[in-house]
């Protein structure tokens, strides 16, 4: 009885501690919102809750909080462009938007409509014409990218962590909890486009 309470006090406290790691690399980041008022004072509860959230979106974002975008996006397209692009992007881009395509409130979260909209560079739009395309097919056949692996950044192959479904999503790019602690929530320093060339092979 006595190890089964231990078991369960370790990883209740792993959990814990998680969590604070994620915490902390948030705190101080551009997703900081507890200097607002609208936010209480906390970091997680614009995006998650840990009663009545949202348990739909659960594999792309566990408790989820924020009311998620209905737009219709306008993407990137090229006619060098290997991959297929869709207007219709899924649910993992569709989270990050639901602040960045200005539509929904920054304060639209825990059943209610906010006021405080995205503003400044963050602000992209339902027009993503001008940026890299989401939801999108790594196309693995393409032999301007880098084969799908477990060595990203390597040179030979990418992680295949960085996918969602196969696909490239915003948070291919972005660490929305910072831990790298790169500016522009980067996953990883882009100096010498290092980012870039995770994917890119040219």
């Amino acid at each position: 009885m006595f190890s089964k309470n231990l078991a369960s006090l370790v990883a209740i406290t792993g959990l814990s501690l998680s969590g604070l790691a994620s915490a902390q690399g948030i705190a101080g980041s551009a997703h900081d919102f507890s200097g607002d008022t609208w936010s209480g004072g906390e970091i997680c509860i614009v995006c998650h809750a840990a009663h009545d959230a949202d348990l739909s979106v659960a594999a792309e974002a566990p408790l989820w909080n924020h009311e998620i975008t209905t737009s219709t996006f306008l993407e990137y397209s090229s006619g060098t462009l290997d991959g297929t692009v869709t207007d219709d992007l899924n649910t993992t881009s569709k989270l990050c938007l639901s602040c960045h395509d200005g539509t929904v409130a920054l304060d639209s979260f825990g059943g209610a409509t906010g006021t405080d909209f995205m503003t400044g560079g963050a602000l992209l739009s339902t027009d993503l014409t001008n940026d890299h395309p989401v939801s999108i097919d790594y196309n693995v056949t393409d032999t301007g990218l880098f084969p799908v692996g477990n060595a990203s950044g390597l040179g030979s192959t990418i992680d295949s962590d960085l996918l969602f479904g196969g696909n490239v999503e915003c948070a291919s790019c972005h660490d929305v909890h910072d831990t790298a602690g790169n500016g522009a929530l980067l996953r990883k320093d882009n100096a010498g486009s290092a980012l870039c060339l995770t994917c890119h092979n040219k």
